[in-house]
């Protein structure tokens, strides 16, 4: 095993504060028994366990809830009709979560199961509050179980691979590192079943035509991925600043293999998830309205401060919750461009005011913040 490459994929990992790892069906679930493979996953669960106890935060984007459903309610192995695939889906979620939480609840580690449609990573509203959900989840320690919900998504409204959906999610939430745990040890330079002179590519810095050609379909009916939905996850990951791994999941202590200089293949990102937010918020969205703030919010701004509804003097323009907006001083200077916590009518209504004092006037208890810092992008100075 090679020193330097074990060094520096242990590196890519311990270094993440926030790391998402995808499980496959053809892992979790035993294709003979139809049954979880319970050894493998609890060794698994100790890896989870460790990262966090080093002070690290975990999301697992899990599949197996229709390949252990699909086994409880009888159904034929092969292909599944999509009303099968989603009474399986319903079926098998329960004990899917019930195993999540029997696991890790045994390393005192909360979980919580989120189920996730193709429109909640992309219709804007929605993605704030599976954001916001995921998020909160995070900081009150809890592990993030997350599904593709299958029992109601139709063909056209569903991912069908947990691939791009772990992408998303690591998209979403800022990730830094995301592990894709599978039945095979990386991407290859062609299908390694097939041509004995493949190779594995042990790194990727961009999905090129060459590195899409590598990629193959999808070998088992137990699983809907394939290589070319991972390298469409890799494609994300690098776009919104993560490390992706593709590794093989078929070792004891899978995530601790990766770290230890396992074969695997990594796409690395050359920018990290924070920046890359910050050039969105910048460059990609349009402003919807205008927040002025005092020359107190407006110094807090450039020590990289949250801006708070006390330093504000008005609002400008209509917009609603997660909009851009563009924050002016009273001089009209452009200050900073930011995602709003609040619609500008709720704004309006606390400007001037203290986070404490913003609940008796909107009737809830909203974010403390107008627009939180990790929401803020500085506006460039030149001269």
């Amino acid at each position: 095993m090679n020193t330097d490459i074990s060094q520096a994929q242990a590196n890519r990992i311990a270094a993440a504060r926030r790391v998402v790892i995808k499980i496959g069906s053809a892992l979790l679930v035993d294709r003979a028994s139809g049954r979880l493979d319970a050894p493998w996953f609890e060794d698994l669960v100790a890896d989870i366990a460790r990262l966090r106890k080093r002070g690290q935060e975990v999301l697992v984007v899990s599949s197996g809830a229709i390949a252990l459903g699909r086994r409880h309610l009888g159904l034929r192995s092969g292909a599944l009709r999509l009303e099968e695939s989603q009474a399986a889906a319903a079926a098998g979620q329960i004990r899917l979560a019930h195993a999540w939480q029997e696991a890790l609840g045994r390393h005192e580690i909360p979980v919580a199961q989120v189920l996730l449609t193709l429109g909640d990573t992309e219709q804007r509203r929605r993605y704030l509050n599976a954001r916001g959900t995921l998020e909160t989840l995070l900081a009150l320690g809890a592990v993030p179980v997350i599904n593709e919900n299958d029992t109601v998504a139709t063909e056209e409204i569903r991912y069908g691979d947990n691939d791009r959906l772990a992408a998303r999610v690591a998209q979403m939430i800022s990730a830094d590192c995301l592990l894709l745990l599978s039945d095979t040890t990386g991407l290859h330079t062609a299908d390694p079943a097939l041509d004995p002179t493949a190779r594995l590519v042990p790194e990727v810095h961009a999905v090129t035509p060459e590195i899409e050609a590598m990629a193959g379909e999808a070998a088992t009916d137990v699983g809907s991925g394939g290589m070319i939905t991972k390298v469409a996850a890799g494609r994300i990951a690098l776009a919104a600043g993560c490390h992706m791994v593709i590794a093989s999941g078929r070792v004891r202590h899978p995530v601790l293999a990766v770290e230890q200089g396992a074969r695997c293949t990594w796409f690395i990102a050359s920018i990290s998830p924070a920046r890359v937010r910050k050039q969105w918020i910048a460059g990609s969205l349009q402003p919807r309205g205008e927040i002025v703030v005092d020359d107190g919010a407006a110094a807090a701004l450039a020590r990289g401060k949250s801006l708070l509804p006390a330093g504000v003097l008005r609002i400008a323009g209509e917009f609603e919750r997660g909009d851009a907006v563009l924050i002016r001083d009273a001089r009209g200077v452009a200050l900073a461009h930011g995602l709003s916590a609040y619609g500008s009518a709720d704004a309006a209504r606390i400007v001037g005011l203290r986070s404490g004092e913003i609940e008796a006037v909107l009737g809830y208890r909203g974010r403390e913040e107008l627009v939180h810092r990790n929401d803020l992008a500085m506006v460039a100075r030149h001269g």
